[in-house]
């Protein structure tokens, strides 16, 4: 028999997982960790087409970077993105304020693993390292919430209280995970800018995908501890039972 205490405990945990996971997924699946904010470039030199030719149709290469610096441009794991003025639908006249679309290009999966470069030409492992560890660990984060949850469905089904222990763990090391995939984005975006310093007017900011995944670290802490106060509370308070039944 399960006191009302710890079945509160394990419905609050169950929620807050969920609640990280989804804002986990979320943010993994959104381009908006980092965002500039650039002055207007002069469209009549032909500027903006120049440079969102080279970033939607160029090679992978830090070097287009610059073109997201001076487009609005936004980060994520998976994407990157420019703000280019959409097409218009007149021909007989050229609105001052053209209405902004976003156009974004995905990083492959072989892109995520290419090496990292210092400016003499050697390889930079930090930056290397870093940019796999902060698209590889939410990954891991989630799995091993999905993890967990079938250890509780298991856990369920043999009506036993042991395993939610199990569960605890596996959601701290989740929560880990995913505080470690945030900063392991900042620092590379420092290194980034150090790199490949942003033209002077060009100001970045932290975006909304990337609160998310910071969100996501303080529920799945909260639903780790509730997990193991319910798993060493239960297992004490089975543990006196069956000892005062023994005597």
């Amino acid at each position: 028999m399960v006191d009302n205490r710890y079945a509160t405990a394990l419905v609050i945990g169950s929620v807050l997982s969920l609640l990280a996971t989804v804002y986990l997924s979320v943010s993994v699946g959104t381009q908006h960790w980092y965002q500039y904010s650039s002055p207007p470039i002069k469209q009549k030199d032909g500027n903006v087409s120049v440079l969102k030719d080279e970033f939607l149709n160029g090679e992978f290469d830090e070097k287009l970077y610059r073109n997201m610096f001076l487009l609005n441009g936004t980060l994520g794991l998976w994407w990157r993105c420019i703000m280019v003025p959409a097409p218009s639908s007149s021909h007989w006249f050229k609105e001052p304020d053209p209405k902004m679309e976003s156009q974004c290009v995905a990083f492959t999966l072989s892109q995520q693993f290419i090496p990292k470069y210092q400016q003499d030409g050697k390889e930079d492992l930090l930056r290397t390292y870093l940019w796999r560890c902060q698209f590889l660990l939410p990954l891991v984060s989630l799995a091993l919430v999905f993890l967990s949850g079938l250890v509780g469905v298991c856990a369920c089904l043999c009506r036993s209280f042991t395993p939610t222990l199990a569960v605890g763990i596996l959601h701290l090391l989740a929560g880990l995970c995913s505080l470690g995939s945030v900063c392991c984005f900042l620092a590379g975006v420092d290194l980034l800018h150090q790199h490949s310093t942003p033209p002077e007017g060009v100001e970045g900011s932290l975006g909304w995908s990337l609160y998310l995944a910071l969100f996501s670290f303080p529920l799945q802490m909260m639903a780790a501890a509730l997990f193991l106060w319910a798993a060493r509370s239960h297992r004490k308070n089975y543990t006196h039972i069956t000892a005062y039944r023994v005597a």
